[in-house]
């Protein structure tokens, strides 16, 4: 029971802080700037520009109740509830940031890029957490559950474009699409690196004249597993063992400085990797992004 407390007290920290980031972002960069903007809070962005009475947060909460019905039926009660909270808590930052600093309208690329690297920031941080923040990000997660072979931000990057169009029209300028499209790249890009980049293995398959020893080396040396694979020299027929090892990103220099120390004549290849999932890497999660 504490340790479930705990881990709800630290998802939640995470959200208010993705959350926080993501009203910084919006304030700061895109609404001063007049930058399209995807998503229920680009819709919402339309709906302030004709009734300036209706604060955005306050009608991005308005629209969001259909989505968070359906994901309340599709992803069930957690997922909605936490993104309920990151929906309510965002929304309110973004007014009450907005009602306290009067950011001004500045380098509409710097807007762009910085705008884009914070929103980008904050939904990763908001996703990592289970939850979302609402409109497209929910119906994203949604689509996830139909094209689960999709990156998020992929997923985010498709629904956003319609939005970022209309609020181009609907402030009729066409700059403001260009931008709003510049920014949306660069936050479904950064909201990946967050998921998925930060999750980020290697794979080295080793060939070596001393296997036992570059094995041991590995299991004793970097606390990583290894596996034999049998192969076959296609010039000589000779059969080899073939090391292959997964390991974290860091560890790539001491892994092939050993191999190198204990045989220099070895043929190492190195991949990225990426989903690694067991022993000594992440556990399977159901519903993961």
């Amino acid at each position: 029971m504490k340790d479930t407390a705990k881990r709800l007290f630290i998802a939640y920290f995470w959200i208010t802080v993705g959350s926080a980031i993501y009203a910084l972002g919006f304030d700061w960069c895109y609404a001063p700037n007049s930058i399209g903007f995807g998503g229920i809070t680009g819709l919402a962005q339309i709906i302030n520009a004709v009734f300036p009475w209706a604060p955005i947060g306050v009608v991005v909460i308005v629209l969001n109740l259909p989505l968070f019905i359906l994901g309340w039926r599709l992803l069930g009660g957690h997922l909605l509830l936490s993104s309920l909270y990151a929906m309510f808590i965002s929304s309110v930052f973004v007014d009450v940031l907005a009602a306290l600093v009067p950011f001004q309208p500045m380098d509409p690329m710097l807007a762009t890029i910085f705008g884009g690297i914070l929103v980008g920031l904050s939904l990763g941080i908001v996703l990592l957490q289970g939850a979302t923040t609402g409109g497209t990000d929910l119906l994203a997660r949604l689509l996830k559950l139909r094209f689960a072979w999709l990156p998020m931000g992929k997923l985010l990057m498709v629904v956003d474009l319609a939005v970022i169009v209309a609020v181009a029209l609907a402030f009729r300028n066409l700059s403001s699409a260009l931008y709003g499209l510049v920014s949306l790249y660069i936050f479904t890009a950064v909201m990946d690196m967050v998921l998925y980049g930060l999750d980020s293995a290697k794979v080295a398959y080793i060939i070596s004249s001393k296997p036992d020893e570059v094995s041991k080396a590995i299991l004793n040396e970097l606390d990583r597993g290894v596996t034999f694979l049998h192969g076959e020299g296609g010039w000589s027929g000779e059969s080899k063992k073939v090391l292959l090892c997964a390991f974290k990103q860091r560890q790539i220099v001491p892994l092939r400085r050993m191999v190198k120390e204990i045989d220099p004549e070895a043929f190492l290849i190195v991949c990225d990797a990426h989903e690694v999932l067991g022993d000594g890497f992440r556990s399977y999660q159901q519903n993961d992004l």
